[in-house]
């Protein structure tokens, strides 16, 4: 009876071919080309239709496997548990006040702890404060910053003489001279070609082969994210830096079983949601690929873990509450494809050392995830979803043929010593950034629907919001900083960075500009214009008065010069400007005051040729435009 009722269901809804899909789509279109208005050409470089099929499926060769099978898009273990990780900064001399910090967060549901080792002093007796009451074989540690080397030296030591389980010792150290060499164009005090630290790593690896799960090596992909590169340039160049590992220390003597399982990548996740689902499930395919011809004995050598860290470049100063938004999407983007562990950063990170409340909010994201949302439940849940196959397709074959053109220069440092990785990660960001000055790509309460009434507070310096990331300084007393780089290394920044130094400009001026909204004409289009100037002005700081409708436009340019406003934003209909605008004009042409004209009207040409040069409309340059607004108001 069952089978009856499902067969007549099924009857009931027969198959619709791909044919009759696309017949009702150029219908509703009108003769509209459907490239320019369902096709989505991302900025990875590839194009996503609007709708897929089964059919579509048909050329995948990465489908039909199981989560921990090769080559691990679905996963490199069978189940979905990551790691919660906070990050603990180990000031010279403060190791105590960083354990009693780990004891804390410990009992609130972290279970990997980052810990940023701020001096190359940094000494046994350190680690063994820093580590006191805190069991080794519970959680997972993680060691970064300039300290990061003697901290594994010291860590090996501390591990064999306290006999501990070596399987059972979860531990990575973000040894990572490429980064550096990225970072700071420089290979600072090593060997030219840096070879005197990766025979340090070599003797670092050589000293723990039976600890299976301490990684030694980091390849940050972080680093390209935060310098505004594409998903597909960050998977790129961290699969090259990999490579480039496993390259310099086979060639050292180590063999491909010795070198690959000792790296973890590092990857950011941004608010693209299923692109970042996709790179994440294409980076392990990759990487099982790009190992397969060293031959491993060992699965892991084949097996890429990842550790993920929320963006830091579409964090925002003004509206910050808006980073958590930024943070959960993130952070589920990133526990759907099934990582090792996750650190949120908190929503204060761009502008102050996060506070207990922040860091607070960050962890318990992660931790709704598990608990409640159970995200921790289900492998690979984002498997079979037609457009996601086909995304993590397609940013593979992208990735791929970056990755190729890397190594036919030679490598990842062949590749940045000859300005190439530099060149690709700029281009990017060039074209992020005029999206954003735009608003093809919306940062939001930064360049779109920004909190209007908010003024920054003191504490906040043009010096904080022109950061981009680089608040943390190194402590070891170290030279290499000072060097004058030998390559041009990449910068980190934030994409609201300009909007942001634009706006505080206008808080610390002194003066409170104002923007009046002139409505009139037509009430339905006066409205929607004057939604969209307030929205244009308040991204610089400009008050707004928006006011609901004015019967007369005398009534509206007596309330204008009533307010005080230097900026008259004349709010109407394209048919209303012809008759409306010079009017406003008029009123206003022997003051100071800026009449704009909130649209592009067939009419622009003859407003012009009257005197009126201020348009706003969805075209505009934003920033640019307020730049000069702002210029011509004296700020």
């Amino acid at each position: 009876m069952a089978e009856e009722k499902a067969t007549k269901l099924l009857s009931d809804f027969p198959p619709v071919t791909t044919g009759s899909w696309e017949e009702v789509i150029a219908k509703d279109l009108k003769g509209a080309d459907r490239t320019k208005k369902l096709v989505w050409r991302t900025i990875e470089g590839f194009s996503a239709e609007p709708y897929y099929r089964a059919e579509d499926m048909a050329e995948l060769k990465h489908l039909g496997t199981l989560p921990g099978e090769f080559p691990y898009v679905r996963g490199v273990k069978s189940d979905n548990a990551w790691r919660v990780r906070q990050t603990i900064a180990v000031e010279p001399g403060e190791a105590r006040a960083a354990n009693r910090q780990a004891h804390d967060v410990l009992m609130k549901g972290v279970d990997s702890l980052g810990f940023v080792i701020k001096s190359k002093e940094f000494s046994a007796t350190d680690l063994d404060t820093l580590l006191d009451g805190i069991t080794i074989t519970a959680i997972e540690l993680a060691f970064s910053g300039c300290g990061v080397y003697r901290a594994a030296e010291l860590f090996l030591d501390k591990a064999a003489a306290e006999g501990l389980d070596p399987e059972q010792v979860f531990a990575t150290f973000a040894i990572d001279p490429l980064m550096k060499l990225s970072r700071k164009g420089s290979w600072g005090c090593s060997a030219p070609d840096g070879a005197k630290q990766f025979l340090r790593i070599k003797e670092l690896l050589e000293r723990a082969p039976q600890y299976k799960r301490v990684r030694l090596i980091a390849a940050s992909g972080t680093l390209f994210h935060n310098c505004g590169a594409s998903a597909v340039q960050e998977l790129a160049f961290a699969l090259a830096m990999g490579h480039e590992y496993v390259v310099r220390l086979t060639d050292l003597g180590l063999n491909v079983d010795q070198v690959a399982p000792a790296i973890k990548f590092n990857f950011s996740v941004g608010t693209s949601y299923f692109i970042e689902i996709a790179k994440l499930r294409a980076a392990r395919m990759l990487w099982a690929n790009i190992m397969k011809p060293y031959g491993p004995k060992r699965g892991c050598s084949s097996k890429l873990r990842a550790h993920v860290q929320t963006s830091a470049w579409n964090q925002t100063v003004y509206d910050p509450y808006v980073n958590m938004l930024r943070g959960t999407t993130e952070a589920m983007s990133a526990a759907i494809a099934g990582v090792d562990s996750i650190e949120v950063l908190p929503f204060d990170h761009a502008y102050e050392q996060p506070t207990e409340f922040s860091a607070r909010i960050a962890r318990n994201t992660q931790l709704l995830l598990k608990e409640e949302s159970h995200f921790d439940q289900v492998t690979d849940p984002a498997a079979g979803s037609y457009y996601i196959e086909e995304l993590t397709a397609s940013i593979a074959a992208e990735a791929w043929k970056l990755f190729l053109a890397v190594e036919e220069l030679g490598g990842y440092v062949a590749a940045f010593e000859k300005g190439f990785i530099q060149e690709q990660v700029e281009a990017t960001a060039n074209k992020r950034d005029q999206n954003i000055a735009t608003r093809r790509e919306i940062l939001l309460g930064t360049n779109q629907y920004p909190n209007f009434t908010e003024v920054a507070p003191a504490e906040i310096t043009a010096d904080v919001v022109t950061r981009g990331g680089g608040k943390k300084s190194c402590h070891c007393g170290c030279k290499h900083s000072d060097r004058e780089p030998e390559y041009r290394p990449l910068k980190p920044y934030r994409g609201a960075m300009a909007f942001e130094a634009m706006r505080l400009r206008t808080d610390r001026s002194g003066r409170e500009p104002k923007a009046f909204m002139l409505t009139c004409g037509t009430l339905a289009m006066a409205r929607a214009r004057a939604q969209f100037a307030c929205n244009f002005f308040a991204c610089a700081g400009i008050r707004t008065v928006d006011n609901t409708f004015f019967a007369s436009v005398a009534g509206g340019i007596e309330a204008a010069k009533a307010s005080g406003a230097q900026i008259v934003v004349v709010c109407a209909a394209d048919d209303d400007y012809a008759t409306l605008a010079p009017e406003v004009f008029a009123a206003f042409r022997d003051s100071n005051v800026i009449v704009v004209v909130a649209g592009a009207p067939a009419c622009q040409p003859e407003l012009e040729a009257a005197g009126i040069s201020h348009f706003i409309s969805v075209r505009t340059n934003v920033l640019q435009s307020l730049e000069t607004y702002l210029a011509e108001l004296g700020i």
